[in-house]
């Protein structure tokens, strides 16, 4: 009886086990197919996103590391700016992207001001954006137009802003930006009393000052140093703990009465938060292989910007760190853009 019911359930369990066998063999013969798709990144080209406008000193470090990580991918990263809101609609415009890898943010430090200073902002920095790479950090430099005021130092500019009683301006590359926090800072510091301007980026406030149509500035040094260069800005003081190489004469603004004031506009890479690992990983090699390029260093070097590089991990730490960081700042100075 044993027998004749074994013998019963033998085609059963052939045809079971034939089924099985081809389930396992399919799911097995899919497993490089998967794995080649994950590989295949990139396929197509890969947006670059900088939330300031072209020819900023943003834009000018995007650029040099988004040549040398194209090659290094076999694939064309095209820089699209999409400026305004101090940077805020080009984060959101990534925040809210498909997170497939190819849509990628060119992130400054105003993305850690932005919290403190806005109480709505369309995107959230910490639950919609996923860190890459912190890429570099470009110093900022305290500059006067020198046709309108002979000041050779930063006492000397103090005393004339002070004797002007409320007539002089400052200009950003837009409110909350890390330059209006700075020359705010600085300000408030010295006890000068200005009029904020608010551009929509640096090169425009930094052709004004030229121009004469604002007083002061403390931009970021890639993008004023050829006016410095060209004596239509004087450089009373940079934001580093040392003087920079390319201008030594210029002392920091901690030896000219701001003890301990260290500053800059730091910049990396950020993806939409599901954007997967691998992808991640991918860019974070690209940028920190490319942060090592001589060529680049080269172009870096001359823009007076520092290349950093990272781990996602250290970066997201240091966004966090940096987010506490200006809400402090923001509550000491009392700025409010809502």
């Amino acid at each position: 009886m044993k027998h004749t019911e074994s013998k019963a359930r033998t085609p059963f369990r052939r045809r079971h086990m034939l089924q099985l066998s081809t389930i396992a063999l399919a799911a097995f013969a899919a497993l490089p197919a998967v794995h080649a798709q994950a590989q295949a990144w990139p396929t197509k080209p890969i947006t670059l996103v900088v939330p300031f406008p072209p020819g900023g000193p943003t834009d000018m470090v995007a650029r040099v590391l988004a040549q040398n990580v194209s090659e290094q991918l076999g694939q064309s990263m095209i820089v699209d700016n999409k400026p305004g809101a101090n940077g805020n609609i080009g984060n959101a415009f990534v925040a809210k992207a498909a997170a497939d890898g190819y849509t990628v943010l060119y992130n400054t430090s105003s993305i850690a001001l932005s919290p403190a200073l806005y109480k709505k902002l369309s995107y959230n920095v910490n639950t919609e954006l996923a860190p890459v790479v912190l890429t570099a950090v470009v110093p900022l430099a305290l500059v006067v137009n020198p046709d309108k005021v002979k000041a050779n130092t930063v006492a000397d500019y103090v005393q004339f802003a002070k004797a002007q009683n409320g007539r002089i301006s400052y200009g950003s590359a837009g409110n909350g930006n890390v330059t209006h926090l700075a020359a705010f800072q600085f300000a408030q510091h010295f006890g000068i009393e200005a009029t904020h301007v608010p551009y929509k980026g640096s090169a425009p406030a930094d052709v004004d000052l030229v121009a004469g149509q604002i007083d002061f500035l403390t931009d970021t040094i890639n993008s004023v140093s050829a006016f410095i260069k060209d004596g239509k800005l004087k450089l009373l003081a940079v934001s580093t703990p040392k003087r920079l190489p390319n201008f030594p004469q210029a002392p920091t603004l901690a030896e000219s009465g701001m003890t301990g004031y260290e500053s800059g506009a730091w910049q990396g890479v950020m993806v939409p938060v599901k954007t997967p690992k691998d992808v991640v990983d991918r860019l974070n090699t690209a940028f920190n292989k490319a942060l090592k390029d001589p060529e680049v260093l080269k172009k870096l070097a001359i823009q007076s910007t520092e290349p950093l590089g990272s781990t996602p991990a250290e970066y997201g730490a240091y966004v966090k760190k940096e987010i506490a960081r200006w809400d402090s700042v923001v509550k000491s100075t009392g700025v409010s853009l809502d």
